[in-house]
């Protein structure tokens, strides 16, 4: 039996969309929305509300800002959509299935990699520009141990409930801050460089992985070869 090596790192922070979920495309918002309302959800069909939300100025929604303020997302998401045309209850169908964690597939190692992590005393937290709670969406999964992901989780640095978005410093400031640990003790994982890699202005390490494409696309133990090096591959994702 070999000894275990000391983690690497104290904490691990983690995005959501793209490290740990597949990101949501618009035809895919498309086709559940047109669904949950019993609409035609054919190719054709969903590449004609495509054409006018293409058509339609996004300057609005495109901004990072909108995800520091429920109000203001919901607006942008709204004035898009109206101003390409799509009816109200097509528009508030859209809203929903963007609006709605749950319906973002997790991708199949993110409950080994958080059991290695919270096993090996690691601290977790979720950094993410989101304007809903994703709480729920964790807690919907257990590990093995019987805790939930939500459990395992310690510091949540949501934008909607902080008012500030990546790459603001101050976002992975709060989560240090919550962990009560130095930048240099943490390691931050993301998929999108200009974003993510604002952690990297505070003196965090940063890890960028190639965006989530599928739930099959198990990476998350490239973390794991940072965070645990001495583990063996039995052992977590």
């Amino acid at each position: 039996m070999h000894a275990r090596t000391a983690p690497s790192f104290r904490g691990v922070l983690l995005d959501w969309r793209g490290t740990l979920v597949v990101a949501p495309t618009y035809p895919w918002l498309v086709e559940i929305a047109l669904g949950r309302l019993g609409r035609d959800a054919s190719p054709e069909a969903i590449e004609g509300v495509l054409g006018r939300l293409r058509g339609a100025d996004t300057s609005r929604v495109d901004s990072p800002q909108i995800d520091t303020d429920v109000v203001e997302h919901r607006a942008a998401y709204m004035e898009w959509f109206a101003s390409a045309g799509v009816d109200d209850e097509l528009a508030e169908s859209l809203y929903a299935v963007e609006s709605e964690p749950g319906l973002n597939p997790f991708a199949v190692d993110v409950g080994d990699l958080l059991l290695a992590l919270t096993s090996s005393g690691v601290l977790v937290g979720v950094v993410s520009d989101i304007h809903v709670d994703l709480r729920p969406a964790f807690a919907q999964h257990s590990a093995d141990d019987g805790r939930t992901w939500a459990d395992m989780v310690d510091v949540w640095a949501l934008s909607y409930e902080l008012g500030v978005a990546k790459p603001d410093p101050a976002i992975f400031r709060f989560a240090l801050d919550r962990l009560g640990l130095g930048p240099e003790e943490v390691l931050m994982v993301g998929d999108r460089g200009a974003w993510d890699g604002g952690a990297a202005a505070l003196g965090i390490t940063t890890l960028v992985l190639p965006p989530l494409t599928s739930v099959d696309d198990a990476r998350l133990h490239r973390v794991l070869d940072l965070v645990l090096p001495g583990r063996s591959r039995g052992e977590g994702a």
